[in-house]
């Protein structure tokens, strides 16, 4: 069954969830920017400032407002995707719904139990991948790697971890040394993070129109 107004949910969807995750990606990049400068401000051997004080805190300045930034574009990104998320478990469900144990709202819920998140998500991803798979062809049935999944899930969930880590050190540095340390630290969580932006972009194109092009091809209206 082709739900009614999908072509235009789909491809607003899409395009939202695709600017949002980009927009994220953004902020990543700037953060690693921001974190760049504090690093080269800071002698890598000596562990003291090597410029002045006055752009020393500067940097700084620069650095929690990249971070400011980040969280501010982080809610509504997670948003947008979360609901993309929710509606595309919907109506893959429609079309196989004997790949899934779980009801749609889980699509929600799933992110928001502590622990649960780092894994329900993605058996749910899976699922849907599985549910957008094209119909068997020639009495062949078609097998749809699921790297793009796997390879979003994991920069996603190692970007997230690495960065509560860098966090935790970053609140606890005194000296400049630990502060470079955790900084960088906080760079690499943020590239991983971009990478995942990019990857959670291609996962949400490529599911979507596996959705479209089976949904399309089951309708009784499709040509």
């Amino acid at each position: 069954m082709l739900p009614s107004g999908t072509p235009h949910s789909a491809r607003g969807l899409l395009a939202a969830v695709s600017v949002a995750v980009g927009i994220v990606a953004l902020s990543d990049l700037f953060a690693v920017f921001a974190g760049a400068r504090i690093t080269m401000l800071i002698d890598e051997d000596q562990g003291f400032a090597v410029a002045p004080q006055r752009r020393l805190d500067a940097a700084y300045s620069l650095y929690e407002s990249a971070g400011d930034f980040q969280s501010v574009v982080y809610l509504p990104c997670a948003i947008v995707f979360v609901v993309w998320f929710f509606w595309t478990r919907r109506n893959t469900g429609l079309l196989a719904p004997d790949r899934f144990s779980k009801g749609p709202g889980w699509a929600i819920g799933a992110w928001l139990i502590p622990l649960v998140n780092l894994w329900l998500p993605y058996r749910i991803a899976v699922d849907m991948w599985g549910a957008a798979t094209p119909l068997p062809t020639d009495g062949e049935p078609y097998r749809a790697s699921i790297w793009p999944v796997n390879l979003w899930w994991g920069l996603f969930v190692s970007s997230t971890l690495f960065r509560r880590y860098a966090a935790s050190r970053y609140e606890s540095a005194e000296a400049l040394t630990e502060i470079r340390a955790a900084v960088t630290q906080y760079m690499a969580a943020d590239v991983l993070s971009a990478a995942a932006a990019v990857a959670a972009v291609y996962f949400a194109v490529r599911l979507t129109s596996m959705y479209w092009r089976k949904a399309t091809a089951s309708s009784p209206y499709s040509r």
